[in-house]
């Protein structure tokens, strides 16, 4: 029987997670089309704030890698928005005009942010935070910033300012209401996260309705109704989201405040279903990712044909994903006519709990500062029990780990994903589960939120004892496998392993193919240990990598030709701008790093584009040393000591398109006065009277760091001998993707200083690391000579083979 044609609008959580579940029923049910307005794989938006404070990384919040389609045979177009759906004929049209046919169409449209309509909010510098586009355009402006805003006090505005602080922002946060979070908290509670937050360092403007943001091109402050006025050069905009219902609006699929659906998520049009922000199911939009999977999974059963009573709608709950305060409500937060409440208040221990009960049946909850009970409560109030079966539970309570022991198999662990403890117990036990991260990966406990994860820990307690240790640092290198970073590196030396899929089945991987995490870390590891021999695997690398191009917002790429030390010729730059026109380049842009960077060059240009520059790979891509930034020097800057330019060829030249577990940068400045930035660079050089000073461990980042004075030398020849052997050093220490600042802060500059301190080391040091640069070569030398080569690698880029 030939599969149905599934068709997805919508690359977020709330559809692929229905995808997810139809694969886990009938994976050989549907041929399944993906359409994502963002040039990435699905990934975790819950996680954003986490993103901007600067703790995480896209790669870190990516749920479903790009090989997780690819395996899954899923043709996924990024960056492609479909702006048409032809009812009757059963197709759906994009806006690059491709034409697809669907048997079945799923609309997972998301939601938009809500803009006040103010005069001044066009102006730059005004941003919304709703994806990892707002994200990078938040730390890019605030890299000029001083003073940000935040309009809006709920959810979404306290993490954002949470990131602004972590970025080294004065954070004001606007808010019309009286109290924060006044959806969520009471005035108790929301007083309470107001200390903690003015603790650390956020201040609050209440009772302010805005009418005006100020300033010429860009933002420069705020106007408010009572005639005040506060100056600022960044604002947030984060006052709500609204259903995205214009793709069926216009295509005359019934809507309302969202588009409408039944409790089988069908809308009124057969064969069209809608799940996600953008739904409106009997009056009710929702915006938790709790709802959203429950309505997935409702859908994929349906789908499925297997049997399911439908989704009959959520209970609202929050909580707040600010670091050092812990925050939760869900359902009635206020008291009526006939609601009693059960109150605690702890003052000096900044804890609050107020349990809301109407007609002997729990209605409602908050919890300030101990949220352990928020899971427990959730299913109370979901179900609303009656308050006897509560206050039976608070009676049992004798131990740290008492709201697991007295919860049922059914109830709920982790609402997000709607994981019950019964079903965590069973897979600890039938898989012989210690961590929490197997059992993340295992049973999707503590994927979304986190919040649950110490609900997890206590079940692992409970149900393995002394096995479980919760003082364990040292995490797997993910959640595939058990084995951490040195158990791994250690492995491929003893045991002589040679490839990526070796390493997975000789190690008993519990993923067989491997994720998005480990892959690169293998081969990372597997190039380290055994340069020599070691036959990349280019398949386990990441998307820009593949390309030797970094994937734009757009799905185009951006192309850096290599410039030594930042020099460059007329005619090298006659031979770019002369392929910028060739190729209809839409921006040519000088980076931070002394290069030219063209940008928004098609995918199946690239081949052709480095082949016409002749010119080698700037790296801009890599996890490898990628660019030496330099001063003009002695010979040209009167207040320059050394030849930084020189210095800065020779570095770059030597370390050129070495594997480095991340991105490395280095500056050399021909004076203390450091114009290349050499003091936070990973290697930074600096040129003094009669020498070099060497740093490292620097970064320019959003978590900046200073770097750390290694040493002194007298001649340019000990600067690449300690430069190479610190680089060794690290390439063989440090965890993959973890920079020279993280890596330094863990094992300490005084620690590197001692072991670099013996020319005996440096020498043996170097010697690895020439064995490591010998088997460097042109990254494109082999793809621009082998076709097939080029078809494999460019087929892997999007849909691992399913686009041709």
């Amino acid at each position: 029987m030939p599969r149905q044609k599934l068709v997805i609008v919508g690359n977020g959580m709330a559809g692929i997670r229905c995808l997810e579940e139809i694969l886990k029923i009938d994976p050989d049910r549907f041929d399944v089309t993906v359409f994502g307005n963002e040039p990435y794989p699905n990934y975790n938006r819950i996680q954003l704030s986490k993103v901007l404070q600067g703790d995480t990384v896209l790669e870190d919040i990516t749920l479903n890698s790009w090989d997780w389609y690819e395996k899954n045979d899923i043709r996924l177009y990024p960056g492609e928005t479909v702006i048409e759906i032809d009812q009757d004929n059963h197709l759906v049209k994009t806006d690059k005009n491709r034409i697809t046919p669907y048997d079945k169409l799923i609309l997972a449209t998301g939601s938009n942010p809500f803009i006040l309509p103010l005069p001044g909010v066009d102006k730059k510098g005004v941003i919304t935070f709703r994806n990892i586009k707002d994200c990078l355009k938040i730390i890019e402006y605030s890299k000029r910033s001083k003073d940000a805003v935040v309009i809006g006090g709920g959810l979404l505005g306290l993490e954002s300012a949470r990131g602004l602080l972590d970025l080294g922002l004065n954070v004001k946060v606007v808010h019309i209401s009286d109290y924060l979070m006044n959806r969520q908290l009471d005035k108790t509670a929301s007083h309470l996260l107001q200390l903690q937050l003015e603790k650390q360092g956020m201040e609050f403007l209440l009772n302010k309705k805005t009418v005006e943001i100020t300033g010429n091109e860009y933002a420069d402050g705020l106007k408010f109704s009572d005639g005040d006025e506060l100056k600022a050069d960044l604002v947030i905009m984060a006052v709500g989201i609204r259903p995205n219902i214009k793709l069926a609006e216009e295509n005359g699929i019934p809507t309302h405040r969202g588009i409408i659906v039944n409790d089988f998520m069908e809308t009124k049009i057969p064969d069209i279903y809608a799940v996600g922000e953008c739904v409106e199911h009997q009056g009710c939009c929702y915006g938790l990712v709790a709802p959203l999977y429950q309505q997935g999974k409702v859908l994929a059963n349906h789908l499925c044909e297997e049997k399911t009573d439908g989704y009959t709608g959520s209970i609202d709950s929050a909580k707040l994903k600010v670091s050092g305060v812990d925050v939760f409500s869900a359902g009635q937060i206020n008291e009526q006519e006939n609601t009693k409440t059960i109150k605690s208040y702890d003052g000096w221990g900044m804890t609050y709990k107020k349990v809301l009960v109407e007609n002997g049946k729990i209605k409602g909850a908050i919890l300030f500062g101990d949220t352990r009970e928020s899971t427990h409560l959730s299913r109370l109030i979901n179900k609303e029990a009656d308050v006897k079966e509560y206050l039976n539970t608070e009676t049992e309570k004798n131990s740290e780990t008492s709201v697991v022991c007295s919860m049922q198999d059914d109830e709920i662990i982790c609402g997000c994903n709607g994981v019950e403890k019964g079903t965590i117990v069973q897979a600890i036990k039938e898989k012989g589960l210690t961590t929490v991260a197997q059992v993340k990966a295992c049973t999707n406990a503590s994927r979304s939120c986190g919040t649950c994860k110490s609900l997890v820990a206590d079940l692992l307690k409970l149900t393995i004892g002394d096995e479980f240790d919760s003082t364990k640092k040292e995490e797997p290198i993910c959640e595939c496998t058990t084995m951490t970073r040195d158990e791994v590196v250690s492995a491929i030396r003893t045991m002589g392993l040679t490839n990526v899929r070796e390493v997975m089945n000789v190690l008993d991987w519990e993923n067989k193919e491997g994720c998005s995490k480990c892959r690169p870390a293998i081969n990372y590891y597997l190039n380290m240990v055994n340069p020599s021999h070691y036959v990349d695997d280019q398949e386990s690398r990441f998307v820009n990598e593949r390309m030797h191009a970094n994937i734009q917002m757009n799905g185009t790429y951006s192309v850096v030709p290599r410039m030594y030390g930042g020099v460059t010729n007329s005619d090298e730059l006659r031979k770019i701008a002369d392929i910028a026109d060739k190729y209809q380049v839409p921006m040519i842009k000088l980076t931070g790093g002394q290069r030219i960077d063209l940008l928004g060059v098609d995918k199946e240009d690239l081949p052709k584009m480095w082949k016409d520059l002749n010119m080698r790979s700037g790296f801009a891509y890599a996890k490898s040393v990628r660019t030496v930034k330099t001063c003009v020097g002695e010979k040209f800057c009167r207040f320059g000591t050394q030849d930084s330019i020189d210095m800065g060829i020779q570095l770059e030249k030597k370390f050129e398109g070495l594997n480095t577990p991340h991105k490395v940068k280095m500056g050399v400045s021909a004076c203390p006065r450091s114009c290349a930035e050499s003091g936070i660079k990973d290697v930074g050089v600096i040129g003094v009277q009669g020498g070099w000073e060497i740093y490292v461990g620097g970064n320019g980042g959003t978590k900046l760091r200073t770097a750390d004075l290694l040493c002194k030398v007298k001649e340019s020849g000990e600067v690449l001998e300690y430069a190479g052997a610190f680089l060794q050093y690290y390439r063989e220490n440090a965890k993959y993707l973890e920079r020279t600042s993280a890596w330094i802060e863990r094992v300490g500059i005084e620690h590197v200083r001692d072991v670099l301190s013996s020319k005996e080391t440096r020498d043996q040091l170097n010697q690895r690391m020439d064995e490591a640069l010998s088997t460097i070569e042109d990254p494109w030398a082999s793809v621009l000579s082998n076709k097939e080569t080029q078809k494999k690698l460019y087929q892997k880029v999007y849909v691992g083979g399913n686009e041709k």
